[in-house]
């Protein structure tokens, strides 16, 4: 059988085999389901063997054998493993352009203030910011790289872990103009407090009751509060006055030492048990722009402090 035969019978009978349908396999190829049929009859003849075991009824008239089935896993690889290869053949081309997936916040409140000095340092090379609050498919999505919250597993993706962070109270200087307003963990009682429900799917993901444990004070979380499902919406609310946030310090570094924001009781120290890890998948780890723009994230970490 001819490469080129062979690779689109492939390609045909795998998803063939995802869908369970020559019509939904030809409408994904974007070709007619006759064609797919005789790809894969094509196949099974070369073979000299079946792959699927064929109904004349349901919606789903296509179950792959168990050999096929035993297959299928090698045969995504090696598609991944092509489509890398185009890749890279496209870098020379295409090095110019580095894809890089964050959460919103992070974009806002961390990686665009900083991404000046990686432009000044690769003027060759320009980042494209994919910018989802969920995570994203990296190879569907040709992502080059990622910086994800969490506790650094990831399947399919490699992590490295990039910063931790500390948790805590954060208002606006205006409301601290009366001395006796916020002199204790308790006083919070009496405040609106604002809640970041960005990640509540999130395992670990600091909340003011952890918090206000810690600190030792009885749960008040139950009073009515702002709920906001973006970090960076919850700073600028405490930014604008509208109550108190509970930060995180990565975020709210910037705004801290721009005395937009004020840290509330520093004496309790509250570590976040996730951190911020550099993602990547392990086929893409030789990636010239990929390494550059890692290295980078490294250094702009130690050279801005925000560790």
């Amino acid at each position: 059988m001819k490469a080129p035969i062979y690779l689109n019978a492939l390609r045909a009978f795998e998803a063939s085999a995802r869908y369970q349908s020559f019509s939904a396999a030809a409408e994904k190829l974007n070709v007619t389901p006759a064609a797919v049929g005789q790809l894969v009859r094509t196949l099974e003849e070369w073979l000299g063997t079946p792959l699927f075991h064929r109904g004349t009824s349901g919606k789903m008239r296509l179950i792959p054998t168990e050999a096929a089935e035993l297959a299928l896993p090698d045969i995504r690889a090696g598609f991944d493993r092509l489509t890398l290869g185009l890749e890279r053949l496209k870098e020379g081309a295409n090095s110019g352009i580095i894809t890089v997936a964050v959460s919103p916040a992070f974009a806002a409140k961390w990686l665009l203030p900083r991404i000046d000095t990686f432009q000044s340092a690769w003027p060759d090379t320009s980042v494209r910011l994919d910018t989802n609050l969920k995570a994203v498919d990296f190879a569907v999505q040709k992502v080059d790289v990622g910086v994800r919250y969490g506790l650094g597993n990831w399947p399919g993706l490699m992590s490295e872990k990039l910063m931790e962070e500390e948790v805590y109270p954060v208002c606006s200087p205006r409301l601290l103009r009366d001395d006796l307003r916020l002199r204790k963990p308790e006083d919070l009682t009496r405040e609106m407090l604002i809640h970041d429900r960005s990640m509540d799917y999130q395992t670990g993901f600091p909340s003011w009751t952890a918090w206000l444990k810690k600190a030792g004070v009885a749960d008040i979380e139950k009073r009515n509060g702002m709920q906001i499902n973006n970090s960076a919406a919850v700073l600028q609310a405490a930014i604008d006055g509208s109550g108190i946030a509970l930060a995180r310090s990565v975020m709210a570094h910037d705004d801290l030492a721009a005395g937009r924001l004020v840290r509330l009781f520093p004496e309790i120290k509250f570590v976040s048990t996730l951190a911020y890890y550099v993602v990547y998948r392990p086929e893409c780890s030789g990636l010239s722009k990929l390494q550059a723009f890692r290295q980078w994230l490294f250094e702009e970490v130690i050279e801005s402090g925000v560790r």
